[in-house]
């Protein structure tokens, strides 16, 4: 059945109850929402892709079932249940339970929300601050904590295998759009890099990795509801697609982020996430080049099929030209680093972990540098929140080598996985100093020290107006460390009274020499 005079049908106010005074159609490659009243009615169109398969009715229904279920693990609130739309007697439709006739579609009930609170509006507006990118993903972090994790080894990369062919085949079928050359050069790269990887997803999905996740996190698939981030419209049509590394799930958001202009969005949701999750996915982060060209490329491809849907010959060329971007950016993502051991020391208010995160994603490929903070680590070591304030018997001398030398631990994770860190600790001491150093030399990564100087006045004053930061140093605190002893400074001495931006730019043209 042609679902045209379905559409018409769920097009008319009248077919709702309460009856709107408007209704709305919003169109995706794959469904169709409408917007009545209170409620959001989404339909599956009838399309089979190669990765999707929209064919039957039957399909339509269990999409529909799938997509409640699975949303109800992260939005609740906003997933209500899937009625069926019955033809009637003289071949009128009706819509919801109360019908006679047999479903000629099944439609998922939703709750709206306001649409200025989706986080792609929220990026486009310039809406969405760097500073929600923490409780984001906290959120995500603890849904993959909770997800179902995979059993089978072979899931962690036999779905990626598709998933590289159909690209492959995608990309050469498409000359006109995909340069031949570069196509060729990406789909070869991708497979030797997927090579590479084999054996570390694997053991990945042995250690609980691969879980059962959201499939579709991009920014358009999140919503601030009350002041939080709700995660919404999860990959609902193969189970198998959705069943992936956290990390790859992850790399959809990051990439997003990274194609809007938001380079530190996307930094400090990467290292909230590492923050909020199990030291593994240090080590996993040698997989993020490779799954956000895939993610890229998962884009390009949308945005093809996008600009062969639509009527339109304006939107199917702005189509084209995003499936383009995509494309370049896939290429783009598998371009070769060099790890890259930044060390930011400092007496308490000099500014490192200000500079720590300013400077973190500029260098070292996207999404930037992975931050290692010694202030963190020492409340993650005594298991207390990030903002809870610690007593004075866990700063001696013997406590903070051993902050120290888990902050090394988790630097050297990184440097492992071929990604920058930047290791943010007051590291007065020489030995602090030359460990760091060495630290960067075992794995073979180039080496920073940047030393971040101001008037001790300054010092006390900023530490003074600290609110809700992991540091727990006072002004008291301040005036013990500059009696300290440190020794010969082999870090470069940077001047730290200054607007943020300068000190940053300075730091990163040290850096950069």
């Amino acid at each position: 059945m042609s679902q045209a005079k379905l559409l018409g049908f769920m097009g008319r106010p009248e077919t709702y109850h309460p009856t709107p005074a408007t209704v709305e159609c919003i169109e995706t490659h794959a469904s169709y929402v409408f917007l009545a009243g209170d409620f959001a009615y989404k339909l599956k169109r009838a399309v089979k892709y190669p990765f999707l398969d929209f064919s039957t009715l039957e399909k339509r229904h269990q999409a529909c079932l799938n997509e409640l279920r699975l949303n109800r693990r992260t939005a609740p609130q906003l997933y209500v249940e899937v009625v069926p739309v019955t033809r009637e007697v003289g071949g009128d439709f009706r819509l919801g339970r109360g019908g006679a006739g047999d479903p000629a579609e099944w439609v998922l009930v939703m709750r709206r929300f306001a649409q200025s609170g989706l986080h792609d509006r929220m990026a486009a507006e310039g809406r969405l601050e760097v500073a929600a990118m923490a409780p984001l993903a906290g959120e995500i972090a603890r849904f993959h904590a909770a997800a179902d994790r995979c059993l089978t080894v072979d899931q962690a990369v036999v779905p990626l295998e598709g998933i590289i062919a159909e690209h492959e085949t995608v990309l050469a079928a498409n000359p006109a759009l995909f340069p031949p050359d570069r196509a060729a050069e990406l789909v070869e790269r991708t497979r030797t890099t997927f090579r590479g990887l084999v054996p570390f997803l694997k053991s990945r999905a042995q250690d609980g990795y691969v879980r059962h996740c959201h499939g579709d996190l991009h920014l358009r698939n999140i919503v601030e509801i009350d002041g939080r981030p709700v995660l919404f419209d999860a990959l609902e049509f193969d189970d198998r697609l959705a069943t992936i590394d956290v990390l790859y799930d992850l790399a959809f958001l990051l990439m997003d982020l990274g194609k809007r202009g938001l380079a530190r969005h996307a930094n400090a949701l990467l290292n909230a996430y590492l923050d909020n999750s199990p030291t593994g996915n240090l080590l996993g982060l040698a997989t993020l080049p490779f799954f956000l060209s895939l993610r890229a490329m998962v884009r390009a491809k949308v945005e093809m099929l996008r600009s062969e849907a639509t009527g339109h010959a304006g939107d199917a060329e702005n189509a084209r030209e995003e499936a383009r971007a995509y494309f370049d950016l896939a290429y783009d993502f598998l371009e070769p680093t060099r790890a890259h051991l930044v060390a930011v020391g400092g007496l308490s208010g000099s500014g490192k972990s200000a500079v720590a995160k300013a400077i973190a994603p500029d260098f070292g490929g996207f999404p930037g540098a992975v931050i290692v903070r010694s202030d963190i680590e020492r409340k993650r070591m005594f298991g207390v929140a990030t903002e809870a304030r610690l007593p004075a018997e866990t700063y001696t001398q013997g406590v903070s080598d051993q902050v120290y030398a888990l902050c090394r631990k988790r630097a050297g994770f990184a440097l492992a996985a071929g990604r920058p860190v930047i290791l943010d600790a007051v590291h007065a001491n020489p030995e602090e100093r030359a460990a760091a150093r060495e630290l960067a030399q075992m794995h073979g990564a180039a080496f920073t020290g940047l030393w971040l100087e101001a008037p001790a006045d300054v010092l006390r004053q900023r530490v003074a107006d600290r609110v809700g930061d992991a540091s727990d140093a006072t002004p008291d605190v301040v005036d013990a460390q500059l009696g300290y002893d440190l020794g010969a400074l082999d870090f470069y001495r940077l001047d730290a009274n200054g607007a943020l931006d300068d000190v940053a730019a300075r730091g990163l043209e040290r850096i950069r020499d």
